[in-house]
């Protein structure tokens, strides 16, 4: 995060648990309009002559359906189909922006790098000239665009139904903010960010979940996040397999338990008799005492299930989709 907006938000009253997890004091009035600083996900500029096609042969998403009004969840693959990471594309006029977890911008940087050889391509971490910032609308809806639908006048909006991403030059940032709590936004932390990201089945992973998940079990294919018309990238062959021969036998779903476990945590079905994992956490956050969470999940032909997490005192799961 840019040190001159954390300073800013610092003296506004935001308090740092740490670098990704931000505080505000409860809300001084009523109203579900709330405004966030996202710190947990960067920004990896793509940019070049060749970019475009670079980023064909490397991700799931079709890069020609990515235009001006239109983004895209997408992943990136290793060769056995495994996805290290999952993003948001965003167009920003010549060049793309993946919005992905900062704690993997690196690694992802430095593997994109690898393939670059003599394209005419530059990788350019920018999650210090870009910030990111979020904001709900509670029940009342600017619009009535797609998910991802974008737009942009001095700033980029990537619809997510009742919400959207706004990315922000850094220099625009404290005005933008202060526009929009002026229009009733009230600061929010951020882990309502990421709670809301899970309830709207967003599968952003970790360090510890990279390369454990096929797109698929990310329901990233329900998602519009993969192109099975596209052509050739890393790990094509594995999810194009997957996808022709019928239904994945793993799929995400939203749930909820007691407790907040750890992303890649054990998931057992007790009506089974064995301890054996049929499903792991992707990820979690806890809420006013409830946690909501994102599994991937061995597909039950019944959907009867009793789940519970392994080695958290057997706590309840309880699935909200089905």
């Amino acid at each position: 995060m840019n040190p001159d907006w954390k300073n800013w938000l610092l003296a506004g009253h935001a308090i740092f648990e740490n670098d990704t997890d931000i505080v505000f004091p409860a809300p001084e009035h009523e109203g579900n309009q709330r405004i966030y600083p996202i710190a947990h996900l960067g920004v990896l500029t793509v940019a070049g002559n060749d970019a475009a096609k670079f980023l064909q042969g490397q991700i799931t998403c079709n890069i020609n359906d990515i235009t001006d009004t239109k983004s895209s969840l997408g992943a990136m693959c290793n060769p056995k189909g495994r996805a290290i990471t999952t993003f948001l594309l965003v167009k920003n006029a010549d060049a793309f922006l993946l919005i992905l977890p900062q704690e993997l911008l690196v690694a992802i940087k430095k593997r994109l790098q690898m393939y670059v050889l003599r394209s005419d391509v530059t990788l350019t971490d920018s999650s210090d000239e870009l910030c990111l910032i979020g904001l709900s609308y509670g029940a009342s809806q600017p619009d009535e665009a797609s998910d991802f639908a974008t737009s942009r006048q001095e700033n980029i909006v990537v619809n997510l139904q009742n919400r959207s991403l706004n990315i922000v030059k850094t220099a625009n940032a404290q005005k933008f903010w202060e526009e929009q709590v002026k229009l009733g936004f009230q600061p929010e932390d951020s882990a309502q960010w990421r709670y809301l990201d899970i309830i709207s089945g967003i599968p952003w992973l970790t360090a510890a979940t990279s390369e454990e998940f096929i797109p698929q079990m990310l329901n990233l294919d329900k998602l519009g996040g993969i192109s099975f018309n596209k052509g050739c990238y890393t790990g094509q062959e594995i999810v194009a397999r997957t996808h022709y021969l019928g239904k994945t036998k793993r799929e995400m779903f939203v749930a909820e338990c007691d407790t907040t476990p750890e992303p890649n945590s054990i998931i057992i079905d007790d009506s089974a008799d064995t301890e054996q994992g049929i499903g792991k956490v992707l990820c979690a956050q806890n809420r006013e005492h409830s946690c909501k969470m994102l599994i991937v999940l061995q597909v039950s032909d019944t959907n009867t299930y009793n789940l519970k997490l392994k080695n958290y005192n057997q706590d309840k799961i309880t699935l909200l989709t089905a």
